[in-house]
């Protein structure tokens, strides 16, 4: 699931911001929520989840954007790239997601399960054999 070293190493398209993640991610995911494709623009997100302590910016300063209470959007201010979800879970605490296609090496982020089934676009239907949940308390 990672590279050895840091779990994964990645950026913005115009090289703006850089970012680094220490240790094993907490989950990889694709995510089929409404605010998530909103975000991307894309019919499913795929996301690294980090402790927020796993995770330095190295470069730059991201964008933040509040979408919903507690929960902040991160982008490039320049070149508009969608970079994290960021929030507070009640039993892992601070929490950061990387959009994966922003790691330098995406191939080693594969995600393991998807979430918000319910609400994906009806026409967008992938073929692997994950477990598919409502949300993220039912896996």
């Amino acid at each position: 699931m990672t590279v050895e070293g840091s779990a994964a190493r990645g950026g913005c398209m115009c090289g703006a911001i850089r970012y680094e993640a220490s240790g094993d991610p907490i989950s990889v995911i694709f995510c089929h929520c409404e605010s998530c494709r909103k975000h991307s623009g894309s019919p499913v997100s795929a996301l690294a989840g980090f402790h927020r302590s796993q995770l330095r910016f190295t470069r730059g300063e991201r964008a933040t954007y509040e979408s919903s209470p507690g929960i902040t959007r991160g982008f490039c201010g320049d070149c508009g790239t969608t970079l994290t979800w960021e929030g507070n879970d009640d039993e892992l605490g601070p929490l950061v997601e990387i959009h994966i296609g922003t790691a330098d090496e995406p191939g080693n982020l594969a995600p393991q399960m998807h979430l918000h089934h319910a609400e994906r676009v009806p026409w967008f239907e992938t073929s692997d054999s994950l477990p598919r949940y409502r949300e993220w308390e039912d896996s």
